[in-house]
């Protein structure tokens, strides 16, 4: 072909030239117009009615002079870098893009590497990502991790900091994205945000059914405490009959064993390897206090119920909706006379060491031609109290339902006074409201 593949310099066919007075030839004449025809056939048209059939061979220019450009702004347009990559320049100066996102999945320690730029990656297990030094990474590195199936924990190169710290935690179920500025690295903030809001706790479900004398069944929810998520996808049956041990029907006690007249408050526990959720029963109502000697494994995320046993030992029945307990069977008396002066009771159906709403059910019955009194309270009789009183000609009981606090320690105060003839009155125990929990559910 008269075109060089190679320069794209056309040569007509030899015997096209003619000179004057001279017989055309008409063989070699065709073969310069068929192949003049042929030529005009094979360049592009400028209109752009018809497109390329191969690959276009371009200059490979120069970040200031590109291979291909634009007539109206030539120093617009693309051009060869070195290592045989393509770059995009525009008024002369280089257009940066991202690396495309690489995922990848880790089960175990890891450490971040320059070629990690862009990269996604899933960590399946607890694990340790350190991150090579921000010198090496380069401004600019980015990184995306995501802790899904255990805390990682993120620790830069020596004394490099991230976020300012040493260290940072990404718990289980979060992710955060980590960008290098050449000497140190900084996340979008968002484990800093949720830390700083780690004071809204919260709890959905998660209430206790009563199994047997020694045993409950916490139902299915979600507990979030100091920033970190526990979900029970399943309910799990523990026993106070034993310490510790995970899973459903394991032991549940965190130390001692199971002991007559007591208050129980059961508190959440998450693995600190897989992030799975159990329970665990402890005297103690502040999770700082419970004993982790059975605990090798488990931190403890927050309290979530109380239960209460028995002076048989056995564990006392209620219902629970929420952060509601309702006592189930025959009420017990509290407290029961011709009247007392104030005093503190500590009631054997409300929880001990706690501040709960009590649900009370007062009983005032007079003689005829009586008047009486019948006042619970907090600390004051002016504060959160409930009363019942009755003046009759004729002998007559009357009830009536009440809610009252109780002071830090269970207890509240009561009196009962009779002011003309003669009566009786009790007080008894419907329930009791554990508004503490913040249940989102119901308090």
């Amino acid at each position: 072909m008269p075109r060089n593949p190679s320069t794209g310099v056309y040569s007509k066919p030899a015997g096209t030239t003619p000179s004057v007075g001279q017989v055309i030839d008409p063989v070699p004449w065709n073969a310069l117009t068929t192949d003049l025809g042929n030529e005009i056939t094979n360049s592009l048209p400028r209109d752009g009615s018809a497109p390329m059939v191969a690959p276009l061979k371009a200059a490979g220019g120069t970040v200031s002079a590109p291979g291909v450009g634009f007539a109206s702004t030539p120093q617009t347009g693309l051009y060869l870098k070195g290592g045989g990559l393509l770059g995009f320049t525009q008024n002369g100066v280089d257009v940066a893009f991202d690396r495309a996102s690489v995922y990848a999945a880790k089960s175990g320690d890891y450490t971040a590497l320059a070629s990690d730029d862009n990269a996604v990656h899933r960590f399946t297990a607890a694990a340790t990502l350190t991150l090579s030094a921000a010198a090496t990474l380069g401004a600019n590195w980015h990184y995306c991790v995501i802790a899904d199936g255990g805390d990682v924990t993120i620790d830069p190169n020596g004394a490099e900091t991230i976020d300012g710290a040493a260290t940072l935690v990404v718990p289980n179920g979060y992710s955060t994205f980590i960008v290098c500025s050449g000497t140190a690295f900084f996340t979008d903030k968002v484990i800093a945000k949720i830390q700083a809001k780690s004071e809204i706790n919260n709890v959905v479900g998660c209430e206790t059914v009563y199994v047997s004398s020694t045993s409950i069944q916490i139902k299915t929810g979600n507990v979030f405490f100091n920033a970190k998520n526990v979900v029970y996808a399943s309910a799990l049956t523990k026993s106070l009959s034993g310490t510790f041990t995970a899973g459903n029907n394991g032991g549940f006690l965190d130390t001692g064993v199971m002991q007559a007249s007591k208050t129980y408050f059961v508190h959440s526990v998450r693995n600190l390897t897989t992030g799975a959720g159990d329970w665990v029963a402890s005297l103690q109502s502040s999770s700082a206090l419970v004993s982790t000697t059975n605990l090798a494994g488990w931190e403890v995320a927050g309290r979530v119920n109380v239960m209460l046993t028995t002076s048989g030992n056995v564990i006392r029945q209620y219902v629970q909706e929420g952060n509601e307990y309702r006592i189930v069977g025959t009420l017990v008396t509290e407290v029961s006379g011709a009247g007392w002066a104030p005093a503190d009771f500590q009631f054997i159906c409300l929880p001990v060491g706690i501040s709960t709403e009590a649900n009370l059910n007062l009983v005032n019955g007079q003689a005829g031609n009586s008047s009486g009194a019948l006042v619970v309270y907090t600390d004051t009789v002016s504060q959160f109290s409930t009363q019942l009183s009755v003046n009759v000609v004729s002998a007559h009981e009357s009830r009536i339902a009440g809610k009252v606090r109780t002071r830090s320690t269970g207890i509240l105060k009561s009196q009962a006074t009779e002011t003309v003839g003669s009566g009786t009155f009790s007080i008894q125990v419907l329930g009791f409201n554990d508004y503490t929990v913040p249940r989102m559910n119901g308090a």
